[in-house]
């Protein structure tokens, strides 16, 4: 299969072309459909749906308001599969009181001002959710990571680990940590797209230190 001179559809809301030449409208590139204020996303991140939406943040983050105090960041290169939710601080309730019962959201003079959980939510780069999963409150999700289908992630996920399960564990990591440490000192998501493309039999082979022959100069 030969090497495209540059990725495909960065600029574009739709970067699967079918055969037909139509466009594939259940993958998008979010950064080109999304206008959220607190939402950011990298280039090159798609997601998938089945049931393609109108408002691809409303169904990914639907906890996530514009006027949340939270912020939902993911890094370049993401994949995100068909039913991934994640779920902002926004939607937690207070737990230091007798009632966990949010009277403050239905009183119109304190509902704005009431978030008692402010934790953003940050995913890495070149991370691949799987199918169903769920991600909490306050989640770091590290670069290269893997998580499996369905699976419900909270806490620290270090670089390059694939976890799966409710609560998602670490099953194990993708590289070795001196070749962890090179893929983040190398950071190949920040190439221009012809360096990328160009290193695409190294990063399609899991070669780390052939990957770097092809770094900027």
């Amino acid at each position: 299969m030969p090497v495209p001179s540059v990725l495909p559809g960065a600029d574009t809301a739709y970067p699967i072309t079918l055969p037909d030449g139509s466009p594939h409208r259940g993958t998008v590139n979010l950064k080109n459909v999304i206008n959220h204020p607190r939402f950011e996303v990298g280039d090159f991140t798609y997601a998938s749906d089945f049931d393609p939406p109108d408002d691809w943040a409303g169904r990914l983050a639907p906890y996530l308001f514009p006027f949340s105090q939270e912020k939902l960041t993911i890094g370049k290169y993401g994949q995100i599969a068909n039913g991934v939710r994640f779920i902002g601080s926004s939607a937690n309730h207070a737990t230091d009181g007798i009632s966990t019962f949010p009277f403050a959201v239905f009183d119109p003079e304190t509902m704005m001002g009431f978030q008692p959980d402010t934790r953003d939510t940050t995913v890495g780069h070149d991370v691949w959710i799987g199918y169903g999963a769920l991600i909490l409150p306050g989640a770091t999700i590290g670069n290269g990571v893997i998580v499996g289908a369905g699976s419900v992630v909270r806490g620290t996920v270090p670089d390059y680990a694939i976890v799966t399960g409710n609560p998602a564990q670490i099953v194990r990591l993708r590289f070795t940590p001196d070749e962890i440490a090179l893929l983040n000192a190398l950071r190949w998501w920040d190439w221009p797209p012809e360096n990328v493309s160009a290193a695409r039999p190294a990063l399609e082979a899991g070669d780390v230190a052939a990957l770097a022959n092809f770094a900027p100069t």
